[in-house]
């Protein structure tokens, strides 16, 4: 009885014990995240931005426990708003950062691997420095 041929595993199986067959690459790492900061300002944003204007329109107190979330009796930010706000700034800058990218990309230019590599590392360090500088201005540092 004949044996059936090794048939070519797809890149996203594994074999052996976990051994993957790619190697994750900048460029792999800014595609998803390009998807994963836009879900999740469409969201996390969305849904923020509609609690805020519903407790706005159902009045003072309403506003007052949204504000009270997200803020110390003082008016600053507390743990929660950091990590929203930082989380969502950083979101915007690096789907903007990875946007310009693809644009470029559709351009047909930067494909090539250390050019496309380049700009993916670009996006991190672009929307990095950006969400620090927005931070350290909105503060009042700067």
């Amino acid at each position: 009885m004949a044996s059936k041929p090794a048939r070519p595993r797809s890149p996203h199986l594994f074999s052996g014990p976990l051994q993957i067959h790619y190697r994750w690459s900048p460029a792999m790492l800014a595609s998803i995240l390009h998807r994963v900061t836009g879900d999740g300002m469409a969201t996390v944003g969305a849904a923020l931005f509609v609690w805020w204007l519903a407790a706005l329109a159902a009045g003072k107190q309403a506003y007052a426990v949204f504000v009270d979330v997200f803020t110390y009796t003082d008016g600053r930010l507390n743990a929660i708003g950091w990590v929203v706000g930082v989380g969502l700034t950083f979101s915007l800058f690096q789907h903007m950062m990875s946007g310009i990218r693809h644009l470029v990309l559709d351009t047909g230019a930067a494909f090539e691997l250390k050019t496309n590599r380049l700009l993916a590392i670009l996006t991190f360090v672009a929307s990095t420095l950006l969400t620090i500088a927005f931070w350290l201005v909105l503060t009042g540092v700067i």
